[in-house]
């Protein structure tokens, strides 16, 4: 079996993956969760008390934007232990109603917009709390192959797997996939399947719909009620789109598409966004077959102009390429002249960050000096540690020659007068 297809193992401490911080409760639920793989969990519900959620506040993030009642943490903090009281009074008498979520949009990249949605205050609190909760349950049950929105790891967890698998591998096949609106179609019925395979608990399912359902309210006011799908922004979303994927797909390539390939496969996922790799090309082409019937019955649909596959052998002239959470894998050489796998900034996200870049140069070249230099530096510092990774050197050198010019230019634009070289 492919050790990135086994479930999480248990840490030495007992925690299931890297989090140290498991209330004695969560604890217990994560250690029967490992050992009971088919056990379903009741009395959930009852975990809403006021020291979980006052524990749970922490987590709830305060710089984010306000909901729809435009209250902020700072206003909710200030009232805690009140509003918290009264926000258990209300779901043990079963009469929390979840607000509407408020929809922004957001540059995407290509001109396009993704949708945003905001939850109050109280509903974040309340779904930090049932986030923790659930991913007690399935951390244990999630795959090794699963990067996405975990404790522990992250993006460059993922990129880290798949060259390791690639370089080492007997790989010779590229099957690159994205999801069209995947938070925007899963479907609600399935999700409360899904999850009640682990769940008997029918209030906490329940809660978990109230949030499915809540109406979101556009920026024109129009209030939409979504048949499907799960609001991005909302803390909970997350959680259970990588359990509507780990249902959907990871266990199915487990249990299907691996066992039945006479060559090597993997699958490398972070949230809805994965790439599987294939030793035998007719392995690869009847994936992505079987792979459109299996996410049309689960209401997902492939993006046809950037889902592909193609040839990615070491025996290549070199000229096949993907991209993968904003890197593009290539194959060249070493000093040695032996087949290396190449990883560097993708062509599309660097020429995105420089143009956000520019457009955050020419509404800011107002600024005093050293305002604007202390934020460029710290944006300057996250883009390096995302995209600093080993062999991709000269790609940050493209990016901050491309900085320097651009702020050149964006400075010089402050007075009618040149000022600096």
């Amino acid at each position: 079996m492919d050790s990135d297809l086994q479930p999480a193992k248990e840490t030495g401490s007992g925690h299931v993956g890297p989090d140290k911080h498991l209330s004695t409760s969560l604890q217990g639920i994560a250690n029967k969760a490992r050992r009971e793989p088919k056990h379903r969990f009741r009395d959930l519900y009852r975990l809403l008390d006021e020291d979980f959620l006052r524990e749970c506040w922490r987590g709830v993030r305060k710089s984010a934007a306000c909901g729809v009642d435009r209250v902020s943490a700072a206003d909710y903090q200030r009232d805690l232990d009140v509003n918290i009281r009264e926000l258990v009074e209300r779901l043990k008498q079963k009469r929390y109603r979840a607000k509407l979520v408020r929809r922004q949009w957001i540059p995407k990249g290509s001109g396009k917009l993704r949708p945003l949605g905001i939850p109050v205050v109280e509903d974040k609190l309340l779904q930090v709390a049932v986030a923790r909760i659930l991913s007690a349950i399935y951390e244990p049950d999630f795959f090794r192959c699963s990067y996405g929105y975990r404790p522990g790891v992250g993006a460059h967890d993922a990129v880290d797997k798949l060259t390791v698998k690639l370089q080492f591998g007997k790989y010779n096949h590229i099957v690159e996939v994205d999801l069209e609106n995947y938070f925007g179609t899963i479907d609600h019925k399935w999700l409360q399947r899904m999850l009640a395979e682990r769940i008997d608990d029918g209030p906490f399912l329940r809660l978990i719909g109230k949030w499915l359902k809540a109406g979101v309210l556009e920026t024109d006011g129009q209030v939409v009620h979504p048949a499907t799908g799960t609001p991005q922004g909302g803390v909970v979303s997350p959680v259970l789109a990588n359990v509507y994927l780990h249902y959907v797909l990871d266990l199915w390539f487990h249990r299907r598409v691996a066992r039945r390939c006479r060559g090597e496969a993997c699958l490398i996922r972070y949230a809805d966004d994965f790439v599987c790799a294939f030793e035998r090309a007719d392995e690869a082409d009847r994936f992505l077959v079987d792979l459109e019937t299996r996410l049309e019955k689960f209401g997902l649909r492939l993006s046809r102009t950037k889902t592909r596959k193609l040839q990615f052998s070491r025996t290549g002239n070199g000229r096949a390429s993907f991209d993968f959470l904003g890197f593009e894998f290539r194959w060249g050489r070493d000093r040695r002249g032996r087949p290396h796998l190449k990883r560097r900034t993708a062509r599309k996200s660097l020429r995105a960050s420089l143009r956000r870049f520019t457009d955050w140069c020419r509404s800011n070249r107002h600024r005093r000096l050293g305002d604007l230099f202390r934020d460029l530096n710290r944006k300057l510092t996250g883009y390096y540690r995302y995209f600093g990774i080993y062999g991709n050197g000269h790609s940050l050198s493209q990016f901050h020659f491309a900085v320097v010019r651009i702020l050149y230019k964006w400075l010089n634009r402050r007075s009618q007068s040149r000022s600096y070289n």
